[in-house]
């Protein structure tokens, strides 16, 4: 593809990083807009774009193109839950905002140990593509991830307004069919676990990945009252979390999503996570638009698939 690799270069306790062949000066320079868009060194002196508009305010970490922030102009609460032990370095992933699952859901399809679980791009450095406003007045971004994964291109496109817009495209650039999954594994914050429902999946089957992917059934609205990790399948709708605490719903739609996963730690796996406070989980809610469980994307050459979700909050 051409495309050159984001390096870092440590200088001291800082590092000058070079994203697509530009440092963050340059970033700013080309692509920074004034009093909307600017780009930074931020959490464990990882590169970040910092949305802020009229409408909403967004943070997005080139580093594994995570959006670890987003709130709409006029909403009280952030949409997104990060964990307050996330650990913001190279090669580790981070835990909360939106991570980018891809091109492999949960661990490798091999087996491997030595394969990062849900894949490379969540602990790669992004290039910076595009940023511009559109006749919307959204901001949009455009990242890349560099280089290819298995003949795979990938690029993400995010679009901030009051709502929250991502589309995860990625291309068979080789001459051989191609498998893969993805998800983009999106924690949202809540007032608490216990004062939310989810609609949406009423008489839709999931796999139990808590009991070997056993297959079940989908009965009325989710409430979350211990560790859930489902893969509900055969799904394309919206679904809304509805939250009493906070007095609002935010609105999860999908594209080319197959699939939807639902997680929730819980109290023991939280205490068995290094990145998650173990009383974290009452405060979160993973509902992640995704190609998982069954939901395999077969791209064949020359062939494109975009994933993709739309986050926004009503009262």
């Amino acid at each position: 593809m051409g495309m050159e690799v984001p390096i870092s270069i440590r200088i001291g306790a800082r590092r000058a990083y070079i994203v697509g062949m530009s440092t963050i000066d340059d970033l700013n320079k080309r692509l920074g807009i004034p009093d909307v868009l600017s780009f930074d060194e931020g959490e464990g002196d990882l590169p970040f774009a910092r949305i802020r508009s009229d409408r909403g305010a967004a943070d997005v970490s080139l580093y594994g193109a995570n959006v670890t922030h987003f709130k709409p102009v006029g909403v009280e609460h952030p949409v997104l839950w990060m964990s307050p032990e996330a650990v913001f370095a190279e090669g580790k992933a981070i835990r909360g905002g939106i991570p980018v699952c891809w091109p492999w859901f949960g661990n490798h399809p091999s087996g491997s140990p030595e394969k990062p679980a849900h894949g490379v791009a969540r602990i790669r450095l992004w290039d910076v593509r595009e940023a511009r406003v559109d006749d919307s007045g959204r901001v949009r971004l455009k990242l890349a991830m560099p280089g290819t994964e298995s003949d795979l291109a990938l690029t993400l496109e995010i679009a901030v307004g009051a709502a929250l817009e991502l589309r995860l495209t990625t291309e068979n650039t080789g001459d051989a069919p191609v498998a893969m999954t993805a998800a983009l594994h999106t924690y949202f914050s809540v007032s608490e676990i216990g004062n939310v429902r989810i609609k949406g999946f009423d008489g839709v089957e999931y796999w139990d990945q808590l009991e070997d992917n056993a297959e079940k059934r989908q009965d009325g609205d989710i409430v979350i009252d211990r560790e859930v990790d489902r893969i509900y399948v055969s799904t394309e709708g919206e679904c809304r979390i509805l939250d009493a605490g906070w007095e609002r719903i935010i609105r999860v739609a999908r594209e080319g999503s197959g699939s939807a996963v639902v997680w929730n730690p819980w109290i023991e796996k939280s205490a068995r996570l290094g990145d998650f406070p173990d009383d974290g989980y009452p405060g979160m809610l993973c509902i992640e638009a995704a190609n998982a469980g069954p939901d395999v994307v077969t791209l064949q050459p020359g062939m494109r698939h975009v994933l993709g979700t739309t986050i926004s909050v009503m009262p």
